[in-house]
């Protein structure tokens, strides 16, 4: 039963009660007695002591199982390690976003969003313990004592759980008190480690790869090679016989045929030798040369004006005015997100007719909304059991919840009773992958005779992961024009005159969705080489130049941004003479509410880049977990970087050319030399942490590679421009 502040009811059981409590998406709080076996709120509290933290957001790698004990362990006065942590069931009227209200995890605001609610459920839990005990032990509250999971006062003691009874006949009171920053313990500690490491290096951690259920089957899809392709007929007669296959058939909705067998290698082998045919009218079938030609072109008449009152037509007439212009052309592929952990789904029926789906799943909500429309079923009925999952970057927050519905029309398409599991192969991840968009980009920069700017003309072609989807009425205003597309251009933080933005929409039947930091990707690679050739133009340093246009004492982005540029300046000795053939390149972003900071140091020899440094500054807020600032930003560089020195998705008549990790391959730990974080300290609210590393990294190694060898890189990757790395 729960409880609103305003009143109090309560279930009345055994000694296996447990106090749970928490806020739910409303603000207010909840607090019930359960009887263990019930699933609850934000925080459980057994007789025996145990504390329990339900974990909203999922865990990818980010650190939210961490980051969310770490805020329950600080008002509670408890050890992270005295905590046990678990994963929140399907359920948005209690675990959904505090301001979109769905159940999901995405846009780095993990710990923003939860920042407030967990420490407010967890600093109540500790007033109505500490005034049941006081009234028990008629003394005052203020005589109470909490540490490591006691109460005491100088003469008696005793556990979390054994004040639960008293605790359960009491109106918390609204709002409780927080600790302040001076009394934090855990919250900003460097030396609070990552609380899962040790079941991820023993084993014990569950992943989605890891569940198996009885009598489960494995499945492998054979889909389309083109995206948009459908299934016209296939020939499974030469897999008959094969070890451990079972059967194959067509998923329901003709795009592909779904394959079972006793194992992983069973289904795969099995698929190899499924021959299928496929009506490609809706397909895509075009070659990478002529779509980025395309996205070119559109470039010229743009479909949209990002501001009315101030157009392209209006930019191109005062470029007529200029002293020197400077054009500049733009180029971003499509990627992959590609995490480690393949995709996999594991599907079961459930006693009430339903079903439950066991995976490391990103968003909760979107998967049953997904799945009750392709199955005509009540969302009440799609359970969702979340386990650990090895990487997402975007991927598993699909909006579509395309590979979830997929794994169920496979559960269907069996028998609707035997438990399945479907996984995907890395060549299957990266020829299906929900891509991020190519993004084309032109700018005509106006300057006058001092080498100020005046004009600048900016044109974008994407595509947008919002328009036809479900959320377009949400994201897509009535001129439509999806923000999402130029996340930080119209609202850069530097002062300098406004851009035009002209843009348009590119479409085609190949999926696209978010990718680590998403538009801020290609946004900020165009903004700071631009920002670095507005530097050159006007004859200054790149660094100043950057910090002459933060100087804004009263807009608190200007100098926080300012402030981690000259942090990372600071400590990169940005004044200190390179040797020769060495270059430095600055490249700083805001984005998810964080400012980075970025400078790399590369050296060449006999025509190589070698990356031998990168020193990154953060303000992302409180440093709730600074050793998990500092593996974030370390993994968001390192993903910003591979990607920007060699990876593309390309296309050959609409089939992605790309097969494994040979030829779309990852960061290796020898290309970079070093990666030094530094935390600014702040006294804003945390924001987010797994995306903002991304944005700078390409444009500060681009501009690192200007300064170097005199070759200004507008197209990504890099390799596309006829750089070579060691």
């Amino acid at each position: 039963m729960t409880v609103k502040s305003s009143r109090r009811s309560f279930l009345k059981g055994t000694a296996t009660l447990m106090l749970v409590a928490g806020f739910d998406i409303s603000g207010g709080f909840a607090v019930a007695a359960k009887r263990t076996e019930a699933f609850t709120p934000f925080i459980q509290v057994s007789v025996d002591g145990n504390i329990t933290v339900v974990v909203k957001h999922f865990e990818c790698g980010q650190g939210t199982v961490t980051g969310l004990t770490t805020l329950v362990a600080e008002e509670l006065d408890v050890s992270l390690e005295a905590i046990k942590a678990e994963f929140a069931p399907a359920d948005a009227t209690i675990y959904g976003h505090t301001v979109h209200r769905l159940q999901l995890t995405g846009g780095s605001t993990s710990m923003s969003n939860s920042f407030l609610q967990y420490r407010d459920a967890a600093a109540t839990v500790r007033q109505l313990l500490v005034r049941s005990a006081a009234s028990r032990w008629n003394c005052s509250e203020a005589d109470i004592q909490v540490q490591n999971g006691l109460l005491s006062t100088n003469d008696q003691q005793g556990h979390f759980g054994e004040f639960i009874s008293d605790a359960l006949k009491l109106d918390p009171h609204s709002p409780p008190k927080l600790k302040a920053r001076k009394e934090f313990r855990y919250i900003g500690n460097p030396e609070v480690a990552r609380k899962d490491s040790s079941t991820k290096v023993d084993g014990t951690a569950i992943f989605g790869m890891d569940v198996r259920l009885p009598g489960m089957l494995y499945a492998a899809v054979l889909r389309s090679p083109k995206a948009g392709g459908k299934l016209k007929d296939f020939d499974a007669s030469d897999v008959e016989g094969m070890a451990g296959f079972v059967t194959a058939q067509p998923l329901l909705d003709g795009s592909g045929v779904v394959v079972y067998a006793q194992t992983t290698w069973d289904a795969f082998s099995a698929r190899q030798k499924i021959q299928a045919t496929w009506d490609f009218t809706n397909a895509e079938q075009r070659s990478s040369t002529e779509i980025e030609a395309l996205h070119r072109k559109m470039l010229q008449i743009p479909q949209h004006q990002v501001f009315e009152d101030y157009t392209t037509s209006d930019a191109s007439t005062d470029l007529g005015n200029a002293s020197k212009i400077v054009d500049l052309q733009f180029f971003a592929p499509y990627l992959a997100q590609a995490p480690m952990e393949p995709l996999n789904v594991t599907i079961e029926p459930t006693s009430n007719g339903g079903l439950r789906i066991h995976e490391g799943c990103q968003s909760p909500s979107l998967v049953q909304m997904a799945v009750s429309k392709a199955l005509k079923l009540d969302q009440e009925k799609i359970e969702i059991s979340t386990v650990y999952a090895g990487g997402s970057f975007g991927r598993r927050g699909a909006l579509t919840a395309d590979y979830h519905v997929e794994a169920v029309l496979a559960f269907i398409a069996l028998d609707g009773q035997t438990p399945v599991k479907v996984v995907w192969s890395r060549e299957d991840d990266l020829s299906g992958a929900d891509y991020r968009p190519i993004a084309a980009t032109s700018v005509r920069l106006g300057f006058n005779d001092t080498g100020d700017l005046n004009t600048w003309d900016l044109r974008l072609t994407t595509q947008s992961n919002f328009i036809g989807s479900p959320f377009e009425k949400y994201m897509v205003n009535e001129r439509g024009i999806d923000a999402s597309t130029f996340y930080g251009l119209a609202e850069t933080t530097y002062a300098f005159p406004k851009p035009v933005i002209g843009l348009s929409y590119w479409n085609s039947s190949l999926k696209t969705g978010a990718w680590r930091s998403v538009a801020h990707s290609y946004t900020a690679h165009a903004l700071e080489i631009i920002v670095d050739v507005m530097a050159q133009t006007a004859g200054q340093d790149p660094l100043a130049y950057r910090l002459s246009l933060l100087t804004d004492t009263s807009n608190l982005d200007q100098q926080r941004l300012a402030n981690v540029i000259k942090l990372a300046a600071k400590q990169a000795d940005w004044e200190k003479p390179l040797p020769k053939g060495w270059g430095r390149g600055v490249a700083a972003h805001k984005s998810f509410g964080t400012f980075v900071a970025e400078i790399v140091e590369v050296s060449t020899d006999n025509g190589q880049i070698k990356i031998e440094r990168v020193v990154a500054a953060v303000d992302c807020g409180l440093a709730v977990n600074p050793d998990i600032i500092v593996a974030q930003m370390e993994g968001a560089i390192g993903y910003g970087i591979g990607a920007a020195m060699r990876n593309q998705v390309t296309l050959k008549n609409g089939e992605v050319e790309q097969n494994n990790f040979p030829d779309y391959e990852p960061l290796r730990i020898g290309d970079i030399g070093n990666i030094e974080i530094h935390i600014a300290p702040s006294e804003e609210p945390p924001t987010g942490i797994g995306e903002p590393g991304t944005p700078p990294a390409a444009p500060a190694l681009a501009n690192a590679i200007f300064n170097a060898t005199g070759q200004r890189a507008t197209r990504l990757p890099l390799t596309a421009n006829g750089i070579v790395f060691a």
